[in-house]
């Protein structure tokens, strides 16, 4: 299932004015847009589950990502509804699940996403308690925009979790 160009353009230019509406209004347009949509079309739940997760509602975000998931959801907003699913159930107090979903995303292919999924599995880690294995990930992503270091802090890095440095 897909959507058309001028879809998305309106779907983007909704997005860019969120600011621009109180939170009820902006969950609204979304639902109208997305109501446009076939019954049951992965974007459409993955665009109001956004919507819900950007105005405080995240609580009823979380089933609508697993619907836009289930109903095969493919490509950069699969991923997105991964990191943003998981970074809401953190928030929500299931830290342990947004572990689990966030370390299987990072097998999951590389794209520009992938320092998104680590740093939102850092902050996992850190409220399970794993802390150093968090500042490991965080520096090792962030080793690879370094104008230097680049190698040192990626080895610094490997050598907080106990893994052998790059010779």
């Amino acid at each position: 299932m897909t959507t058309t160009p001028e879809w998305e353009q309106r779907s983007a230019e909704l997005w860019a004015a969120l600011d621009e509406f109180d939170a009820a209004d902006f969950r609204a347009k979304v639902a109208a847009l997305a109501g446009e949509l076939p019954e049951g079309h992965p974007v459409g739940y993955f665009e109001r589950a956004s919507a819900n997760d950007s105005t405080g509602e995240g609580e009823a975000a979380v089933p609508l990502y697993r619907k836009a998931l289930e109903a095969g959801l493919t490509g950069e907003r699969r991923r997105r509804a991964v990191i943003q699913m998981s970074s809401t159930l953190r928030a929500l107090g299931d830290a342990q699940k947004s572990v689990e979903l966030l370390t299987a995303e990072r097998d999951n292919g590389s794209d520009q996403l992938d320092d998104a999924v680590t740093a939102f599995l850092a902050l996992a880690l850190i409220d399970v308690g794993r802390e150093r294995e968090a500042a490991a990930l965080a520096l090792g992503a962030l080793a690879k925009h370094l104008p230097r270091y680049n190698r040192s802090l990626a080895n610094y890095a490997k050598i907080a979790v106990g893994e052998e440095p790059t010779t």
